[in-house]
């Protein structure tokens, strides 16, 4: 499928904030239309024309491709070009693997203390992800789907294992992008989650963890009709 031939600059109309550093904020912007895949596998970054759009120097700019590069975002080729990198598989399959590990042993947690659980939040969570995908706006569905899990961690008091988790999550995030406007998708996301939830407030920590594992192991296992519709988007 062919690429956007929009400049990935024209992209990314906000201001920063003043009050923090540039550099983060633009690594924040890049990585963002990344994931959403506004900025697809194969886009070129011009670091002059992200440099005028962002009105900075080459230092934040670089510096931002570089975090990029480290979480196999983008591939730097010095003296040339920076490009978006292709989904890399193995690396989805290596952060699923993490993912799953760790959410496991998350809702088993907060199954076993039901009355602590923020369930009310992760229904108020689904209800907004119901929404968004009753009008088909999967940007903001994806949103509350990241919202939905880091409530997990942050009710286990394992904030710190979500930001671990997101910094390595970049391929398998593209894919589950790939896959979520596929029929029927968004609303299988939204009976697991709620099959999740139901089985956390009922203090039952085998049904949470097995609801789980068929939620986080949905998208890798439709992998090669993934990889059929988008041959290009993909290695390994």
């Amino acid at each position: 499928m062919a690429l956007p031939a929009t400049p990935p600059a024209a992209l990314i109309p906000e201001r920063l904030d003043p009050s923090r550093r540039a550099a983060p904020q633009v690594f924040e912007r890049l990585r963002d239309q990344i994931i959403a895949l506004v900025l697809p596998p194969g886009a070129p970054l011009s670091r002059t024309a992200l440099q005028a759009e962002f009105g900075l120097s080459s230092t934040p700019i670089r510096d931002a491709l570089m975090r990029l590069a480290e979480e196999g975002l983008v591939e730097i080729f010095p003296q040339h070009a920076t490009l978006v990198s292709r989904i890399d598989v193995d690396r989805a399959q290596q952060a699923q693997f993490l993912r799953q590990a760790l959410e496991l042993e998350i809702v088993r947690l907060l199954a076993l203390t039901p009355r602590a659980a923020p369930t009310d939040d992760l229904y108020a969570l689904i209800a907004q992800q119901r929404r968004f995908a009753k009008d088909g706006d999967f940007a903001s569905f994806t949103v509350v789907d990241n919202a939905f899990h880091e409530r997990l961690y942050t009710a286990a008091d394992k904030h710190e294992l979500w930001t671990l988790v997101r910094s390595r999550s970049g391929h398998i995030d593209r894919l589950r992008r790939l896959h979520l406007p596929s029929p029927g998708k968004a609303q299988t996301i939204l009976r697991h989650h709620k099959q999740i939830v139901d089985a956390i407030a009922a203090g039952q920590p085998d049904e949470a963890q097995a609801h789980l594992r068929e939620h986080l192991t949905g998208t890798l296992s439709d992998l090669a009709t993934i990889r059929s519709g988008w041959p290009d988007y993909l290695s390994g």
